[in-house]
């Protein structure tokens, strides 16, 4: 195996004997042939495309399949098989539909080898560091960063579907850029750096789609105090990123006498208006994802895996951690959607009744959350005024991926030091860092505003650009700085974002991307000015100035 698509890579180059998340050789081998095979199926949809022809099963196999593979989601190899077989026929269906037989590059005329021997022996044939071997590490890397960036955009393309949110064009783009992938120009850096952007801007255009689903089915994020300490009664913890599966859970356990926190990324949803009247949704449980082992040890009922961020359960809780969608764990057991996309969560509410659930009240503790772009643009007048009033001096956004590596702390030092008259903008898993501190207010504006999950990068960058608007100027003349953290390939595709939005000045952490080569990287630097994160004094003060 060879991998280093995300932040805690082995040694900060690569994981080659076992992930630092958990993944063994065989699963890591099996997601690299699994995405060669979408290159092939979307070398053929996009011919077909050109031709005037589509498929909508197609255009959901690349979708799924690559999401199947971003960091933390599917660890079990069988299951990997099974879509590698469903890639043969999707791919056979997509030879089809374009009708080319001939002149078609290696990845079009993939089969899969009819044992697991041989499906091992292909993977490391079109594996990553045989492609490194082959095209020097600066093109493999800009390959796999336009790779990495479809798989974050996937992953929100599929939750945005889920809601019935599509657009023809996304699907297309896929199939464009991975059929790109195969061609002569992707072993250039200027096309390269091209279609990156262009991914980029793409992914702008899921986030917003996911955010009009999640909007459009559960209502505008709105400020919400919310519970962090456990209520007594029986309990299930969910956790992931897709609210879809929350609210099926929430109304099959009605009535119940169930509990239902969330965990991680699924915090934002207390925010929802039409999640958070379910009286049973009680509160937050515990943190980030990587603390996971330790909290859901000691969580006395059951747990919901709904997207990525699983890691390895422990024996303690092994029976009663169940996942869904496109989440596997070898000996988990699974929640399998129908037909309709109904979910039966039976086996979740049997193990939380059987389960000793929590025995007395916790002292409440709570925090504030729901600071979506409606709700900070419904007081953006007064956010305005502060600013020309000199209240507010900066804006911080401070937020990302959290993670287990050491450097982390950095963004929880960073926070408790930035100027009272400096407001903290936050979202994702990062803000666990800080979120539970005290910043206390300027002018009845809260000093620390949660934005949600870290597709709602979407919510910073519209309150970003109404602020530009505002102020007559651009974003990047802002008092706005971007301190990011990253870890995985969603937080990938929000960087290109970011960049093909032409935002400056971006620093980020806490260490930069194995796949990124120094050659890269000063071109980033050169066009955008990116940087890696240094000390909280030096970079308050390269930001604030010697008044830090």
């Amino acid at each position: 195996m060879f991998c280093y698509q995300c932040e805690q890579t082995a040694k900060g180059t690569g994981c080659t004997k076992m992930g630092v998340c958990g993944k063994d050789p065989q699963t890591s081998d099996l997601q690299d042939l699994l995405i060669h095979a979408c290159k092939g199926i979307a070398w053929h949809a996009h011919k077909a495309r050109q031709g005037g022809k589509a498929d909508r099963e197609i255009d959901r196999f690349v979708v799924e399949s690559l999401f199947t593979t971003v960091t933390n989601v599917n660890f079990d190899p069988a299951r990997l098989e099974e879509w590698i077989q469903r890639a043969d026929q999707v791919l056979d269906k997509a030879r089809r539909l374009s009708g080319i037989t001939e002149a078609a590059p290696s990845e079009a005329a993939w089969k899969p080898a009819v044992d697991h021997a041989g499906l091992l022996d292909q993977a490391r044939q079109v594996g990553i560091d045989k492609r490194k071997a082959e095209l020097g590490d600066t093109i493999a890397g800009l390959q796999e960063l336009l790779v990495y960036g479809l798989k974050g955009t996937a992953a929100y393309a599929d939750h945005a579907a889920l809601l019935g949110h599509e657009d023809d064009a996304v699907y297309a783009f896929f199939h464009e850029a991975l059929a790109f992938l195969t061609t002569e120009e992707a072993t250039q850096v200027d096309p390269l750096l091209g279609m990156i952007l262009r991914a980029g801007e793409v992914n702008l255009r899921v986030m917003e789609l996911l955010d009009a689903a999640n909007t459009g089915a559960y209502g505008h994020p709105e400020p919400t105090t919310v519970r962090v300490t456990p209520v007594k009664g029986k309990a299930i913890v969910v956790s992931g990123h897709d609210l879809r599966d929350l609210q099926m859970l929430l109304e099959q356990t009605e009535g119940k006498g169930i509990n239902v926190y969330t965990h991680g990324e699924m915090l934002p949803c207390l925010a929802y208006p039409e999640l958070k009247k379910h009286k049973h949704l009680v509160g937050n449980y515990g943190g980030a994802w990587q603390d996971q082992q330790k909290e859901f040890d000691a969580f006395p009922g059951a747990i919901l895996m709904t997207t990525n961020c699983i890691q390895k359960p422990r024996d303690g809780y092994k029976g009663r951690i169940f996942t869904t969608g496109l989440v596997a764990w070898p000996g988990v057991t699974h929640v399998a959607a129908d037909a309709d996309g109904h979910k039966d969560f039976t086996p979740v509410i049997e193990a939380a009744l059987a389960a000793p659930g929590f025995t007395v009240d916790a002292p409440e503790k709570t925090i504030t959350i729901g600071f979506g772009h409606e709700a900070v643009m419904g007081v953006a007048d007064k956010v305005i005024d502060a600013v020309k009033a000199g209240q507010i001096r900066h804006f911080f956004l401070v937020g990302g991926c959290d993670g287990a590596k050491s450097g982390r702390n950095y963004y929880t030092e960073l926070a408790q030091a930035i100027p009272d008259d400096c407001v903290i903008l936050t979202l994702a898993c990062g803000k666990y860092r800080f979120n539970k501190l005290a910043f206390g207010d300027i002018g009845g504006i809260p000093r620390l505003l949660d934005v949600g999950q870290c597709n709602d990068a979407y919510s910073a960058i519209r309150i970003a650009q109404a602020l530009a608007d505002a102020f007559g100027c651009g974003v990047n003349d802002l008092p706005l700085s971007l301190v990011l953290s990253w870890y995985e390939q969603k937080a990938v595709c929000i960087l290109l974002t970011l960049l093909y939005l032409g935002i400056q000045n971006i620093r980020l952490g806490p260490s930069l991307p194995a796949f990124i080569t120094p050659e890269v990287l000063n071109v980033l630097v050169d066009k955008f000015n990116i940087a890696p994160i240094g000390t909280v004094e030096a970079d308050l003060k390269a930001i604030l100035g010697s008044a830090a």
